[in-house]
C-alpha cells in the first residue's frame, strides 16, 4: 500500500472537481459524525464520491486486510465504483468481485487484500464461505442501491454477509428511491437520513404517443427524428425485443448499442464505453440500465415497452433530467394497449405527431479503438493522448474520450481515421510496452 495517502483537496483536483455539490457535503458530514447513515439522492448525482470520501478517512494505513466492504446490485456498479476509487488515487487498494468472471481471478487479486472491497452479494457471500479474506478487520459496510439488491433477489446473501461481520462500526445505505423500507437484517437502529430526493426537481417532460401498429417501430423512427444528436436510451422489457429493435435500427442505418443481462460481461462493458464516449448515441436496454451504471447525462429516454411497475418507470425516467437538467421521456403505446395508472393519460396520437424534416440517420461520427495496455503498465491518459496526437497525427479536437482501465484502454476517434490510426499505431511502444491497437 502506498504511504502517500492523499488529502481530499488533492483527490478532487485529480478528479477535476472544483468543489463538492450540496448533497456530497451533507453526506460527508453525516457519515463522518454518525455510525448509521441513509443517503437518498437521484441517480447521477455523485453518491459514490459522497460516501467514498468520508470512508477513506476511516481507514487505517497500517492494516493490510479488507477494512471497507461495499455491496452493490450489479457487476456494472461494482466495476464503476472500483474505477472511481482508483481514479481518486487515494493510496488505498480497491478490488471488485462479481459473478460472470473466473473465481480464480478474484483469488489472485485477494492474495494481496484491498483496503476497499466492492462486490455483488452473491460473489462476496461465496468468498466469505471459502474464507478468501479476513472479516474481523472490516469496520465499514456500504449497501449501495440496497433496494435494488433486494429486488434482484440478494436478500439471503446480504443477511448472511452482515451476520458474519463481527466488528462493524459504520453502516451506510444508499438509494435513489423515496419510498424504501430498511430490511431488518441490516440491523440499522437509529440512522441519520440525508435526503436529496425532494429538493430541486429536474424538468422532466413525459410525452405519451399512441402507435397505430402493435410493434411500434414506425413511431419509434418518428420519435428519433426529433432527438437530433442527443444521447438517449430505448428501454425494452425483453432481450428478444431488443434484438427486434436493433435489427430495425440497423436496417435504417442508425448507430446504436445494446445492453441486457444475457450479454457477456465484456460486451456489456464495451457497450457502455461506446455510449459514454459518443461512438453510439443510442443504447437499447432492459431495466438493467435504469440505474447503477455510469453513463453520461442524456437528453431523452424512450419506453418502447411499457414498464410493469411504477418503480421501473421512475428509475428509467431518472436516467434523464438529472441534477436539475431538462429531459424528455417518451412513452410509446399501441392504440389497443392500456396505460398503467402511474403513467397518466395525456396521449398524442401517431397521426398528430410531428416529424422533423431531414435525414434521421445518425451518422457514425466516432469509432472506438482498443489499446492492450493500462494502469498496471504505468500508462497514463497523457501517454495515450501523446501517442494519438504525435504518432497518429490527430488534431486535438479530433481526439475523443480516453477511458483507462487496469490492463487496457479505449479511445474515441473520428470514424474516417480508424484504418489510418490502426496502421500507424498498432504494435508500437507505449511507455515500455508494445501495444496492440484494434477496432472494437
Amino acid at each position: 500500500m502506498s504511504q502517500q495517502i492523499k488529502e481530499q483537496s488533492e483527490i478532487l483536483e485529480k478528479l477535476g472537481i472544483e468543489k463538492l455539490n450540496p448533497m456530497q457535503e451533507a453526506a460527508g458530514l453525516a457519515i463522518t459524525e454518525n455510525p448509521e447513515t441513509i443517503l437518498l439522492s437521484p441517480t447521477g448525482t455523485g453518491k459514490t464520491l459522497a460516501f467514498l470520501l468520508p470512508v477513506l478517512k476511516e481507514l487505517d494505513l497500517i492494516c493490510e486486510e479488507v477494512q471497507v466492504l461495499i455491496l452493490v446490485p450489479s457487476r456494472e456498479l461494482a466495476i464503476q465504483i472500483e474505477q472511481v476509487t482508483r481514479e481518486m488515487g487515494s493510496g488505498y487498494k480497491a478490488n471488485a468481485v462479481y459473478g460472470g468472471r473466473a473465481f480464480s481471478k478474484d483469488k489472485i487479486e485477494l492474495n494481496h487484500p484491498p483496503a476497499i472491497l466492492i462486490g455483488t452479494p452473491g460473489r462476496v457471500a461465496d468468498h466469505l464461505r471459502r474464507g478468501t479474506f479476513a472479516i474481523d478487520t472490516i469496520k465499514v459496510l456500504v449497501l449501495d442501491e440496497f433496494d435494488k439488491s433486494l429486488e434482484t433477489g440478494f436478500e439471503a446473501e446480504m443477511s448472511e454477509i452482515i451476520d458474519a461481520l463481527p466488528n462493524l462500526e459504520k453502516k451506510i445505505l444508499t438509494s435513489a428511491t423515496q419510498e424504501i423500507e430498511i430490511p431488518k437484517f441490516a440491523r440499522v437502529n437509529d440512522p441519520v437520513t440525508v435526503n436529496f430526493l425532494k429538493g430541486g426537481k429536474p424538468q422532466l417532460r413525459i410525452q405519451t404517443i399512441e402507435s397505430n401498429s402493435k410493434n411500434k417501430l414506425d413511431i419509434l423512427l418518428k420519435v428519433l427524428s426529433q432527438t437530433g444528436d442527443q444521447p438517449g436510451i430505448i428501454f425494452c422489457n425483453f432481450k428478444d425485443t431488443i434484438q427486434e429493435v436493433s435489427d430495425f435500427l440497423k436496417k435504417n442505418k442508425i448507430a446504436h448499442g445494446c445492453f441486457y443481462g444475457g450479454m457477456e460481461q465484456k460486451d456489456r462493458e464495451r457497450a457502455l464505453i461506446k455510449f459514454r464516449n459518443g461512438t453510439h448515441r443510442l443504447l437499447i436496454a432492459t431495466d438493467l440500465a435504469a440505474r447503477g451504471i455510469d453513463v453520461p447525462e442524456i437528453g431523452f429516454i424512450i419506453h418502447y415497452q411499457l414498464p410493469l411497475k411504477s418503480e421501473e418507470f421512475t428509475h428509467r425516467n431518472g436516467r434523464t433530467a438529472r441534477m436539475h437538467q431538462s429531459g424528455t421521456a417518451y412513452v410509446l403505446k399501441w392504440k389497443n394497449e392500456s396505460l398503467p395508472e402511474f403513467i397518466g393519460n395525456d396521449t398524442l396520437s401517431e397521426d398528430n405527431f410531428k416529424v422533423s424534416e431531414g435525414d434521421i440517420t445518425k451518422q457514425q461520427q466516432k469509432e472506438t479503438l482498443f489499446i492492450s495496455g493500462g494502469r498496471k503498465d504505468k500508462i497514463s491518459k497523457g501517454d495515450i493522448a501523446g501517442l494519438f496526437l504525435k504518432q497518429g497525427n490527430l488534431q486535438n479536437e479530433e481526439l475523443g474520450n480516453i477511458e483507462l482501465k487496469q490492463d487496457c484502454a479505449f479511445v474515441a476517434v473520428p470514424a474516417e481515421k480508424v484504418h489510418q490510426l490502426i496502421k500507424e499505431l498498432n504494435n508500437t511502444k507505449l511507455k515500455k510496452k508494445k501495444v496492440r491497437v484494434t477496432w472494437i
